[in-house]
């Protein structure tokens, strides 16, 4: 049986390692023992404490071109996303939980997209419709996952499902929800230690909105002011990267992980309208959004509509 590759995004977050290593498990159960779970980027502080606190292995990074190699996307179906060589590829299965865009294959394909938080949480709905064994350290990467795309259950994508299933899987994974939660998000919401380039690449996508190409990057952490003490060292690094990767618009979301509110850092010719998405001026490319914590749910859409 051929190999078959599951990785999630590039600049990966714990939803996309938590997932290409729970679909891999996945398929071993159907039968595929060759199938193997990869990542596109660097492990973070948050996803590696996970990955401690279970006692798993990392996936290995990607490095084969991929053409006419079968592979199972997870966490993302969006080309730009991907591994380099994924128009190349033989996509046989997508599971996902985001807006479907610039996607086209050359055969027909399984594919699962549900709007729930996290690509975990429809994970674990397939293992149940299969009723395929939940094995502890499985149980805590789906928990993982679900606690950090939902902030701890605090973002607005977060659904009963999330919530449900996360209920249903902590005896398994025997963790405490709200302790393991916490310490797994204060894990990765150092930002003391890193380089403005670090910050900027560390949970950042590439979008196409209109005629622009947009690039918006997270970063979580407990004391915003942080970051922004190193706003003009930001600035400077993410003008640097969209002159290189001719990025239209820079996004930097910065989410206070505790009291659950954002502030952007926002770079381009056409950054006035990101303030425009969002009703507010920006200030020196910088404005506070309360309540803001989805990248998805209420900063996407927004920006794409007023780019577009």
């Amino acid at each position: 049986m051929a190999k078959t590759y599951i990785f999630g995004h590039k600049n990966p977050d714990t939803d996309a390692i938590s997932s290409a290593l729970i679909m891999a498990d996945f398929e071993k159960q159907t039968g595929n023992t060759d199938a193997t779970a990869y990542r596109l980027g660097d492990i973070s502080p948050e996803t590696q404490f996970a990955l401690d606190h279970f006692k798993v292995s990392a996936p290995e990074l990607l490095t084969d071109n991929l053409e006419d190699q079968d592979v199972i996307l997870v966490d993302h179906n969006e080309f730009q996303q991907s591994a380099d060589s994924i128009a190349d590829a033989n996509i046989k299965h997508v599971i996902d939980h985001h807006r479907i865009a610039n996607f086209e294959t050359a055969a027909p394909l399984y594919y699962r997209a549900e709007p729930v938080g996290c690509t975990a949480t429809i994970l674990y709905k397939m293992y149940k419709e299969r009723g395929f064994e939940i094995k502890p350290e499985i149980a805590g990467l789906m928990i993982s996952g679900i606690i950090s795309d939902s902030l701890l259950f605090k973002s607005p994508t977060c659904t009963d499902e999330d919530r449900n299933a996360a209920e249903d899987l902590k005896s398994i994974a025997n963790v405490d929800l709200e302790e393991y939660g916490l310490e797994m998000l204060k894990a990765g919401a150092s930002t003391a230690d890193k380089s403005a380039a670090e910050l900027i690449d560390l949970d950042a996508k590439s979008f196409n909105m209109g005629d622009h190409v947009t690039r918006i990057a997270q970063v979580n952490t407990v004391d915003i002011d942080e970051v922004f003490d190193r706003a003009e060292e930001l600035e400077n690094e993410m003008n640097k990267v969209s002159a290189e990767q001719q990025y239209d618009v820079f996004v930097l979301l910065v989410t206070d992980i505790i009291n659950s509110d954002s502030k952007v850092l926002v770079t381009g010719a056409d950054k006035d309208k990101v303030g425009e998405a969002f009703n507010v001026q920006l200030e020196n490319g910088t404005a506070f959004l309360p309540g803001v914590v989805s990248r998805k749910k209420q900063v996407v859409p927004p920006i794409t509509d007023a780019l577009s």
